[in-house]
């Protein structure tokens, strides 16, 4: 693994904590990451951008708010975004994530309101703003920031990364091929792997890897703290097809651990290979992930095309993540 593909050293120790602006689609896995960003020292959450996808937008955007209120978090500005991917029409993903997107975890109502700018209109004044470059951690499909981009392309020198949780360099879930979050919005995707930011695929490779044990799960669901009680109540959604097609407990923190890989890179096994998305056909939506050690035919008979590179994230110390993520929820109240 060549050190120039790590995240470090942002998240080295003693290092100023990094600005983050989080564009999210708040279903169960997203609310696990807001909880992890707002707790964790080493990041400064600087807001929060709405995207439809695991809901659809108004239901998103109330989720986010509730769910800072259960982290405790201080005066973070929300916004609203896109309502549906840029070509596509919306298709949410309730049979994970339940209608109202939390898998029916009631919350209490919130007294926090979204900015009356639209997500773009933010992200934009936030980047602006920031003395220095701000990454983006994108765990929903990347509408906002593609619009973003093609909005207001002089404001990507500001970016210093983005880390999505999206794509796969194996299997998918939407598809055979391809990943929900970019499933969702293919061209989109495209458009941020292509604008010469630097990008970070937390895919499916290791996504369903990182499990938090039933048991501990349910220890979560009785804590005193609220914060550790949503994770817990989360946690127990989390629900797969076992061989039988009974439904099993998977317990994946999903894209909290995304958030995770900014913070502890080194628990991962990280490759800088080029990435594109496919954008037709039935493998529409899949990130080819191309590992090829030696040129093929078609770099060899000028078949291929320019890709640009992307730090893939291809293996997790588990265990590590896990502890990681409960360790640092664990000091909220």
């Amino acid at each position: 693994m060549p050190t120039d593909s790590l995240l470090s050293p942002d998240s080295a120790p003693g290092a100023a904590p990094v600005s983050v602006l989080l564009d999210v689609d708040t279903g169960v896995d997203d609310a696990l990451a807001i909880l992890f960003a707002v707790a964790h020292p080493g990041i400064n959450l600087l807001g929060v951008s709405c995207v439809a996808g695991n809901a659809a937008l108004p239901q998103v955007m109330i989720n986010t708010l509730k769910v800072l209120d259960a982290a405790g978090a201080g005066d973070i500005p929300v916004a609203g975004g896109a309502s549906r991917p840029l070509l596509a029409p919306a298709r949410d993903a309730s049979h994970v994530h339940g209608a109202d997107g939390l898998g029916g975890v009631e919350l209490p109502e919130t007294n926090r309101r979204a900015l009356d700018i639209g997500a773009v209109e933010m992200l934009r004044q936030q980047l602006e703003a920031a003395a220095e470059p701000v990454t983006i951690i994108a765990l929903a499909p990347q509408t906002n920031l593609a619009l973003l981009l093609r909005t207001y392309p002089e404001v990507a020198p500001k970016i210093a990364r983005v880390i999505f949780m999206g794509g796969s360099a194996s299997v998918g879930n939407a598809t055979a091929v391809a990943e929900f979050n970019v499933w969702h919005d293919p061209e989109a995707a495209a458009i941020v792997l292509d604008s010469g930011i630097r990008t970070f695929m937390y895919g499916l490779d290791v996504f369903n890897l990182v499990s938090v044990p039933q048991q501990t799960a349910v220890a979560l669901q009785s804590s005193d703290s609220r914060a550790e009680r949503l994770a817990g109540n989360l946690l127990a959604h989390r629900i797969g097809v076992g061989a039988d097609k009974e439904p099993v407990y998977t317990g994946l923190i999903g894209d909290a651990g995304a958030v995770c890989a900014l913070v502890d890179p080194d628990a991962l096994v990280i490759e800088r290979l080029p990435v594109f998305v496919e954008l037709g056909g039935t493998s529409r939506g899949q990130t080819v992930v191309d590992r090829r050690q030696f040129p093929g035919e078609d770099a060899l008979h000028g078949l291929h095309a320019q890709v640009g590179l992307t730090d893939v994230a291809l293996k997790v110390d588990a265990e590590r993540y896990v502890e990681l993520f409960l360790s640092t929820i664990a000091t909220l109240d």
